[in-house]
């Protein structure tokens, strides 16, 4: 099934961030997060399994893997032949923009000033992360940049945690939150990320 930006946002009130080293947990880490109700997962191209474990969570029934941390269109091609079914991106150029946008995958470039914005919205893209979200301002510089951009939906990233999710998904213009705390670094414990997938999943 093909679906939007707004399909993705829309899976959950949290996408996973997700910093994977070894291969052999990407299964267990997806059927946790999924079991708890996170669908929509960011797999981050910041380790050289990425691409990898992009595969292996991508067999898991329900897990909807996406590629972050995209920068070029070489990345872009790489996730997207790894299977990747979305693509996030910690800023915006033009030629990413216009590969991404010429592919057809739903795509959420990083903005983090209403130049970023505007530079999206001229390309046709109304979707955004904001990042990073803390130290770009946070909720209060949010609320300004979607004021002038009321079309605009956007998924803050970076620095956010359980305790400050619910602000930011008060406020309109947030659709979703990126969060990196539901998979704790260290030894993998899926009890835990199970437990904390199902409270990040109730999150409003």
């Amino acid at each position: 099934m093909t679906l939007t930006v707004d399909d993705i946002l829309a899976l959950a009130p949290v996408i996973p961030v997700l910093v994977i080293e070894r291969v052999e947990d990407a299964v267990p880490i997806a059927q946790a997060l999924v079991k708890g109700g996170l669908f929509a997962l960011e797999v981050t191209l910041r380790t050289p399994a990425a691409l990898d474990v992009i595969r292996a969570m991508s067999t898991v029934e329900g897990a909807v893997v996406g590629a972050g941390t995209v920068l070029n269109p070489a990345q872009l091609d790489e996730a997207l032949e790894a299977g990747a079914r979305f693509i996030v991106s910690p800023g915006l150029t033009e030629p990413l923009g216009q590969a991404a946008i010429a592919s057809g995958v739903p795509f959420l470039p990083g903005t983090a000033t209403a130049a970023d914005i505007m530079r999206g919205m001229d390309m046709g893209l109304s979707r955004f992360k904001f990042f990073p979200a803390e130290t770009s301002g946070g909720l209060p510089a949010l609320k300004a940049l979607a004021a002038p951009f009321h079309q605009a939906r956007f998924c803050p990233t970076g620095g956010i945690t359980a305790q400050s999710a619910p602000q930011w998904l008060a406020e309109p213009a947030v659709h979703c939150v990126g969060g990196s705390w539901v998979v704790p670094k260290g030894p993998i414990e899926v009890a835990t990320i199970e437990r904390l997938a199902r409270e990040a999943a109730v999150l409003a």
